[in-house]
């Protein structure tokens, strides 16, 4: 039985076209990128006109890039690199409940070496309050961490607002943009960050392959020592086929193609909650209720009095891939953090919920499957 794959958050399927372009990259681009020889110049040349490449998409130089092996090397580069930069100038942290665990694993490390940080809270829908970031502010603070996109129930924070607000103070601002790069349009001189980080396998490209946009002025220390590779920022031979893939992915995910695919999954939305409704499912949605204002890839629903690890059983067995959170807590028995810090932790919100995520593959007769077979196991189970 083929099954239907609907845990894009979690990783997405490479793109054939990244395919190709990671193939003949291996084939004839196998120099080393900081060697003096016709292979090393090759591989140079692709480096580079990869990197011009996803600059641009984010509208940033093609020095404020930096290659990485994904997004929580990127994480901990940013944070770590940061906070041991400037200590001299502060310890306090600001940062959210819901971030990854990239995020929030990396400041607990921080905190066990004397940084301070603060949580913020989120409402109701996920989302941070301008006002609540505002208050936290001190004069040691040196780092802000909010996260674009949440990898569980897919709110959409206020970056721009959030970066209008730093800049009238002496603080650096990252943001985990690793479920919104290739869905959302990016603008980092718009957003006003200092930096941003990705991972290539949640837009179609390759595993173990990201960047990090680091402001231009900002120089940060290198996190990886060793060579002079990524100019002098991170050590170790580039993976060139990778990186040319990346680029290939993001070249797939063009503005006209984003905003059609965001649409598209935007109508994958309304087709599954209105098969639910029709069949008098009780269900809810956790995170923004308006789906128009989420992130189009993720939805994030409880079905009432159904269990989330037996809903995901037999969705499993009718040929269906969901994920009850984060893939990196997927395998734990411990409920969401991010639920968690929506709810009271005596909600059954937090032990009856399933994450649905698509991508630009998903097709409608994907979803169409999954509705009619969600609602029927369901139903049944309420019934019950």
């Amino acid at each position: 039985m083929a099954h239907i794959y609907l845990d894009n958050a979690a990783t997405t399927r490479m793109a054939p076209a990244v395919i190709d372009v990671m193939q003949t990259a291996m084939t004839n681009t196998f120099g080393n990128a900081s060697t003096p020889n016709f292979y090393g110049h090759a591989a140079k040349a692709t480096l580079e006109q990869s990197r011009h490449l996803i600059a641009q998409s984010i509208n940033a130089h093609d020095e404020e890039i930096i290659f990485t092996s994904g997004g929580s090397e990127g994480d901990n580069t940013a944070l770590i690199t940061t906070a041991l930069s400037r200590q001299k100038y502060g310890h306090h942290i600001i940062s959210t409940t819901i971030e990854h665990e990239a995020v929030l694993k990396t400041l607990q490390f921080l905190e066990s070496l004397g940084f301070e940080v603060t949580y913020l809270p989120v409402n109701d829908q996920g989302q941070i309050e301008i006002a609540d970031l505002k208050a936290a502010l001190r004069p040691d603070t040196i780092l802000v961490s909010v996260m674009m996109v949440n990898n569980e129930i897919g709110t959409i924070n206020p970056i721009a607002q959030i970066g209008a607000l730093l800049k009238d103070y002496p603080v650096v601002f990252h943001t985990d943009a690793v479920q919104a790069y290739g869905l959302l349009d990016i603008d980092v001189q718009a957003l006003q960050v200092d930096l941003l980080t990705t991972s290539a396998h949640k837009l179609n490209g390759p595993k173990m392959m990201g960047f990090m946009y680091e402001r231009q002025g900002l120089n940060l220390p290198a996190f990886i020592h060793g060579g002079d590779q990524e100019n002098k920022r991170r050590a170790g031979t580039e993976n060139v086929p990778a990186i040319a893939g990346f680029a290939e992915a993001v070249k797939l995910h063009d503005p006209i193609m984003k905003l059609q695919t965001r649409q598209r999954l935007q109508q994958y939305k309304s087709l599954l909650l209105g098969t639910l409704k029709q069949a008098g499912v009780q269900f809810q949605i956790n995170g923004p209720q308006d789906i128009s204002q989420a992130a189009p890839h993720i939805l994030n629903i409880r079905i009432a009095n159904v269990a989330t690890d037996l809903l995901q059983m037999k969705l499993d067995l009718a040929g269906f891939i969901v994920s009850g959170g984060s893939a990196c807590t997927a395998g734990s028995l411990e409920p969401s953090h991010v639920l968690q810090a929506l709810y009271s932790p005596s909600d059954p919100r937090i032990q009856e919920s399933i994450r649905i995520s698509f991508d630009t593959y998903t097709t409608q007769d994907e979803v169409q499957q999954f509705a009619q077979a969600l609602q029927e196991i369901a139903v049944n189970q309420q019934k019950g």
